[in-house]
């Protein structure tokens, strides 16, 4: 059955939807992807990993050239995937936020480096979601660019604990640990001592914005008629979960018609100055961190070391050895795999959504050959290729995995 239904959704990628400008789109170093060469290479790598649907937006010059939506939005009512159609943005969430802050800092609203108890008008231990942390002082040296670095030393999320309580693990600001808890701290601070709405600040400030009108931090209504569903490593289907509350970690739905307007604009520059950009975007702090989940792995690797793999705020940023500087984020949860990652050289993007728990498993592929040589950090990423899947195991940890070159 199972082989029945992946022949089926490669047959529907023959006949992506149509809304693609027709001059292809330019590789990184130079070259002309024409637009039957993209499609054929989304193809091939969606039968090869068993990916459902996929929606890709490619950008040059700071716009989009290249906006192509492949397979089913639905496979079992053999609906197809548009570029309008509404999928789980996921994690791409805490990119959009992070842009929203930055226009806060550029205002003079927030101190990137003021502690939360200035903003905050009790403890926060005395606040129940973060009684938890009552005996453990050190939540004072939580800043908002110790929150959006994900250097808090508090795990992704406190359900993860044994215990099921929060708590800080490592010295705040010493050690990169991806936290959707300090990303939802930053948004509790932001509501609680600055009054503000950050459901109303990200729909105003971003999606307002960009024109970004089948975007969403809460569940809408409208976006049923048009709706992916989510399918797991084996075909099955998830549905989508309808977000009644806004979290700042991961609670956008989105097209990826709207969030490449999002990307594009952040290339140009538009909504921040010079200075607030540069500081999104630069390196705040460098990973040794074998992979990034667990979050709290205390293995290290000197692997990334060539391409200074670091966190800025938001977004993770490394260094290519042909094309400079690159920034990217993901979006992970299940029958859900979303990648972005740009490059200021060119104005040049790549941004992908799929419906799947497959998709991660061949986006180093897609970077490779729409982007080019990018030395993306795929291992540290977990973005284990499909053909590779040995390199799933906690054994893999211990080998050397340098991003650039071939998969071994």
């Amino acid at each position: 059955m199972r082989i029945v239904l992946w022949l089926g959704i490669a047959a529907a990628l023959l006949s992506p939807s149509a809304h693609a400008a027709d001059h292809g789109f330019r590789r990184l170093e130079g070259t002309q992807l024409p637009p039957a060469k993209i499609d054929e290479t989304v193809g091939e790598l969606m039968a090869a990993a068993h990916v459902p649907g996929l929606a890709l937006a490619l950008i040059n010059d700071g716009q989009v050239v290249y906006l192509k939506a492949y397979g089913y939005r639905n496979v079992e009512r053999k609906l197809p995937l548009e570029t309008d159609t509404v999928m789980y943005g996921a994690s791409l969430t805490k990119a959009a936020f992070a842009y929203m802050v930055m226009q806060l800092v550029d205002e003079g609203v927030i101190d990137l480096d003021k502690s939360i108890a200035d903003y905050l008008p009790k403890p926060l231990p005395a606040y129940e979601k973060y009684a938890d942390l009552a005996n453990d002082e050190r939540w004072r040296k939580f800043t908002p660019r110790i929150l959006l670095s994900h250097t808090t030393g508090m795990p992704n999320f406190r359900f993860l604990n044994d215990d099921g309580k929060l708590d800080i693990e490592h010295e705040p600001g010493t050690r990169y640990g991806y936290s959707g808890e300090g990303i939802n701290l930053l948004q509790f601070v932001i509501e609680q001592g600055l009054g503000k709405d950050v459901g109303e600040l990200i729909q105003r400030r971003v999606f307002d914005r960009f024109d970004m009108t089948r975007t969403s931090m809460m569940w809408r209504d409208d976006f049923l008629p048009n709706l992916a569903v989510g399918y797991d490593e084996n075909g099955k289907a998830l549905g989508h979960n309808k977000r009644s509350h806004v979290r700042a970690a991961g609670s956008m739905d989105t097209t990826v018609a709207d969030y490449a307007k999002f990307l594009a604009g952040l290339l140009r520059g538009e909504g921040l100055s010079a200075k607030a950009r540069g500081e999104l975007l630069r390196p705040q702090i460098a990973i040794h961190s074998v992979q990034q989940f667990p979050t709290m792995l205390t293995q290290t690797t000197h692997d990334n070391d060539g391409i200074e793999l670091s966190y800025g705020l938001g977004w993770g940023v490394f260094k290519t050895p042909k094309f400079g500087w690159a920034y990217f984020k993901e979006g992970h949860d299940d029958g859900t795999n979303n990648y972005a990652i740009s490059f200021d050289r060119g104005r040049t993007a790549m941004l992908v959504l799929t419906n799947s728990s497959n998709g991660e498993s061949m986006f180093k592929y897609l970077a490779d050959r729409l982007l080019g040589e990018t030395c993306l950090p795929w291992f540290w990423e977990g973005y284990i290729p499909y053909d590779h899947p040995e390199l799933r195991e906690p054994e893999a940890r211990e080998q050397s995995h340098p991003p650039c070159g071939p998969v071994k």
